[in-house]
């Protein structure tokens, strides 16, 4: 059996299973997102943007063909390592903690899909939010894009096996000590791998507090990429403007 010693979304996130697992997400969707959310927030032409945990640039990429400068920034080296063969003059990779200053600022900072929460110290998901706060201009925007944890919980499927590329991903899902847990288990070439996902139940009274201690103020919160205001029990997302 394969365990990682290193956290687990340093391990899992930058192993190519975790990019065939989830290789049918949704670009479409991602695009409508991008196209609703740069118009509500009325970025400037050419306006600086940060897609911090940007995984392998899926958002950044179509960010830049609305023709914004963008910079993409993820812990992965793997994933940084793909998405730069997207790189321009306007678009941008970089391996990057999220959890400290990128050293520039931006009209924009967008946290997307639920890359927040992973942390296993609290401290690191306010120093998070104090980044993004540091990486935003006078006029810049930050965004947070989470689940829906009330929604998730409600509706956890506690059990399943998806077959992606001929391996068979059995899927376990659980809540734990505030988490919403999932455990990966699959066969790859005659061994055995086991990862783990782990992710902080957060709702948006949560967000509020760690809002507050930030020194961050909340202007509007959506409930799905069409941008329909958030409903804490029907919404499937927990989208969080702020400055």
């Amino acid at each position: 059996m394969t365990n990682s010693t290193k956290k687990w979304y340093a391990s899992w996130f930058d192993t190519p299973f975790y990019h065939i697992l989830y290789k049918d997400r949704d670009y479409a969707e991602a695009e409508t997102f991008m196209t609703n959310l740069t118009n509500y927030l009325n970025l400037p032409e050419q306006a600086k943007v940060l897609d911090l945990a940007c995984g392998k640039g899926r958002h950044s990429i179509f960010l830049n063909t609305l023709g914004y400068n963008v910079i993409g920034a993820d812990l992965s080296e793997n994933s940084i390592a793909f998405a730069k063969q997207f790189e321009n003059e306007t678009l941008h990779f970089n391996v990057h903690n999220m959890c400290k200053p990128y050293g520039e600022t931006f009209d924009a900072v967008f946290n997307l899909f639920t890359s927040f929460g992973y942390f296993e110290n609290e401290i690191d998901n306010l120093s998070t939010i104090k980044a993004i706060k540091a990486n935003l201009n006078e006029s810049g925007f930050g965004v947070i894009d989470f689940m829906n944890s009330n929604y998730v919980i409600d509706n956890l499927v506690k059990k399943n096996t998806k077959t992606v590329d001929g391996i068979d991903f059995l899927q376990e899902r659980r809540v734990e000590n505030g988490y919403i847990v999932k455990d990966i288990s699959f066969t790859f070439e005659d061994e055995d791998y086991h990862f783990q996902e782990r992710v902080k139940a957060f709702t948006l009274n949560d967000f509020e507090k760690l809002f507050e201690k930030a020194g961050v103020y909340l202007l509007d919160v959506f409930g799905d990429y069409k941008l329909n205001k958030f409903d804490a029990k029907n919404s499937e997302r927990l989208i969080m403007i702020f400055k």
